[in-house]
């Protein structure tokens, strides 16, 4: 395995145990609200300060890019939440090898508040500009689900392969609704319905990063979502690309970081979803 992937999970594993113990004892949560139905508590911030703490203490001189916290450049300072555009920005004017951690230390926040439990830890490394390791840990089942650029994706250590369905009308298809005001909950209402009409049944757990995890893993043949951020997506991603799976935007090309706009599934199920998508 390599080291860095060794210290992603060290470092998932961390943000899990605080997690599972705060699980035990949610009346006493301390619960803000970032924007309409984006919630955030004290447990992710705990959760996010252990990942960052394993992974500095291995890589002080790596960026980190994490949705509490913002942007952390490689001398320690702070740039706050920007846009993945002005990450990257950031990254080409970084003339030698440039190294991000992309973090995610609880995604489905509101399922966790709620004791629902679909929720996750997500750790992506980007190198040069591309995803190389992904980790993604659900602490209330153990599951950790793990990739490697060019070594394949795995489920507590069991490979991984992207769902083997050739019909879109056979298929368990993931999504996630809009929740917050400036969102265009019609227009993906008009998709749902769509989607709805052409796959055999539409799950939305609430937890992007294992929705893509399970496609990775076969259990949902497809998955799509709209305004997801790149911690959201960035492990699931590699996740789905190395078993064997293609991601792209709605019209099934690149860009899905800077748009936040994604569509995963296996080849044939991929350009189905892309057409049916086309009428928009």
């Amino acid at each position: 395995m390599h080291p860095m992937m060794n210290v992603a999970i060290k470092a998932a594993r961390s943000a899990g145990n605080i997690i599972n113990r705060a699980s035990l004892n949610l009346e006493r949560l301390q619960v803000a609200r970032k924007q309409q139905n984006d919630f955030v508590t004290e447990v992710d911030r705990a959760a996010e300060y252990a990942v960052i703490e394993v992974l500095k203490e291995s890589y002080p001189k790596h960026h980190i890019f994490a949705e509490e916290s913002g942007y952390l450049n490689a001398e320690g300072e702070h740039l706050g939440v920007i846009s993945w555009d002005e990450v990257v920005r950031l990254q080409q004017e970084d003339s030698e090898e440039h190294f991000l951690w992309v973090i995610d230390p609880i995604d489905g926040t509101t399922n966790f508040i709620h004791g629902f439990p679909q929720f996750a830890v997500s750790i992506a490394l980007f190198v040069n500009g591309v995803v190389q390791q992904g980790v993604i840990y659900d602490p209330t089942r153990d599951e950790l689900f793990t990739a490697t650029k060019g070594a394949g994706s795995y489920l507590n250590h069991r490979r991984l392969r992207v769902g083997t369905q050739l019909k879109l009308n056979d298929c368990l298809i993931g999504t996630g609704f809009p929740y917050r005001d400036d969102q265009d909950i019609d227009h993906y209402l008009q998709l749902f319905k769509t989607m709805s009409k052409s796959c055999a049944g539409l799950r939305r757990p609430g937890a992007a990063s294992l929705d893509l995890a399970y496609v990775a893993a076969g259990r949902l043949d497809g998955f799509f979502e709209g305004d997801l951020k790149p911690w959201d997506m960035a492990a699931g991603v590699l996740l789905i690309q190395e078993a064997g799976g293609l991601v792209g935007q709605y019209d099934g090309e690149e860009g899905y970081f800077s748009s936040g706009q994604i569509m995963a599934a296996n080849p044939k199920i991929f350009a189905q979803m892309a057409q049916t998508f086309s009428k928009f």
